[in-house]
């Protein structure tokens, strides 16, 4: 019974594959109707349906590629060599499909198309190759023309790729590039020892330094310390300028807000016997105060860029701010009025403000977000 349930499993599915290669030559998809054919012909090379779905699917396919090709060699469209050298390797494709099947090339004798492939791939790439040489010589457009040649080159390239033309694009790259020299971080402002924190302000810079190495916002950009400048040799296009014009550590401010509270409670227990003991109530108060301190912290960067002249080419002013909290009580009178929360507050009396290094570190990490963001939409253009 298994046996006979395996058998009929397969021949359901090669009945299936028929119809398939079928339905894809009444549709006129040649290309899939040949590659199902190829299949059911390499499981029974003697199928009598699939060999004629093959044989007329490629005469088709052929007919229809070969008319294409036709129909791009009289056009004018200077991407003519591109759709020409799209066919061909569509008829390309499908030689190699059926040749390398031995059930199949015996019923179709494909066409190789290698030296049109060959001859058309070249052709294509020349076109890409003669427009970026025409972008080259309109070099009065600075930058763009350069810009548009790498695009070219690189087009040129998906057809044929070849040192020369790898050395023109990366050449064309390299003089579409803007280079922008990052000058270390300085400070000018007051109320900070900027000597004390200079790790801080090394490391900070070193972070924008990686953030616009790996995400620039823009292809044709890139970034130098000083040191890299120097030691590639390198021309800065343009410089960018950070300054730390003010850090201001604040000092604790405290609110304070005094209130009355009560509660009733045991005062005395009068003891008759073991069992049988009374309880006397009252009110006991007390005066809590609680204090609310807060700390403001903030710090200002500008940032300037500016071209190898000295213009200005984009000024702007990033703000960090920390901000700390914190509450605590303290009581006179009957400890016995206080709440739990109020118990919970008067714990929280040796709290420790924070250090400025940890306030230097949250003040320069708000400002580096908000000027990597910045600055990756104003390069996104280059």
């Amino acid at each position: 019974m298994a046996k006979f349930y395996f058998l009929f499993l397969l021949s359901s599915l090669y009945l299936v594959s028929c119809k398939t290669a079928g339905k894809a030559y009444d549709k006129g998809n040649y290309s899939d109707a040949i590659e199902r054919s190829v299949k059911k012909l390499t499981k029974d090379p003697n199928d009598a349906d699939a060999k004629a779905i093959l044989q007329n699917s490629y005469t088709y396919a052929v007919n229809e590629h070969e008319d294409q090709i036709r129909i791009l060699s009289n056009s004018k469209n200077e991407q003519r060599f591109a759709g020409i050298y799209n066919e061909y390797r569509s008829l390309q494709n499908l030689y190699d499909l059926i040749r390398r099947t031995p059930a199949t090339s015996r019923y179709v004798q494909p066409k190789d198309y290698s030296e049109y492939l060959e001859t058309y791939k070249n052709k294509a790439a020349d076109v890409h190759e003669e427009k970026a040489m025409v972008w080259l010589s309109e070099t009065g457009r600075g930058k763009t023309s350069y810009r548009e040649a790498y695009y070219e080159f690189n087009k040129a390239l998906q057809y044929r790729d070849d040192f020369e033309l790898r050395r023109k694009r990366d050449t064309a790259y390299y003089n579409a590039l803007t280079k922008v020299v990052v000058v270390p971080v300085q400070y000018y402002g007051g109320g900070y020892n900027s000597g004390s924190y200079s790790y801080q302000l090394r490391n900070f810079n070193d972070d924008i330094l990686r953030t616009l190495s790996y995400n620039s916002g823009g292809d044709f950009v890139k970034f130098y310390s000083e040191w890299d400048m120097r030691n590639k040799n390198l021309e800065a296009d343009q410089v960018l300028e950070l300054n730390l014009n003010r850090i201001h550590f604040g000092q604790p401010y405290d609110e304070r807000n005094t209130r009355e509270v009560s509660k009733e409670v045991v005062i005395k227990e009068i003891v008759y016997k073991p069992d049988s003991i009374v309880k006397q109530y009252g009110k006991v108060y007390a005066r809590v105060t609680t204090t609310k301190r807060t700390l403001i912290s903030q710090g200002d960067l500008y940032i300037t860029i500016r071209d190898t002249k000295g213009r200005n080419l984009w000024n702007d002013r990033f703000t960090g701010e920390h901000r700390w909290q914190t509450e605590f009580s303290t009581y006179t009178g009957d400890e016995r009025a206080l709440s739990d929360n109020d118990r919970t507050l008067l714990n929280k009396r040796d709290v420790n403000t924070p250090r400025e290094e940890e306030v230097m570190e949250e003040l320069l990490r708000q400002i580096q977000h908000d000027l990597s963001y910045k600055m990756r939409n104003y390069f996104a253009r280059f």
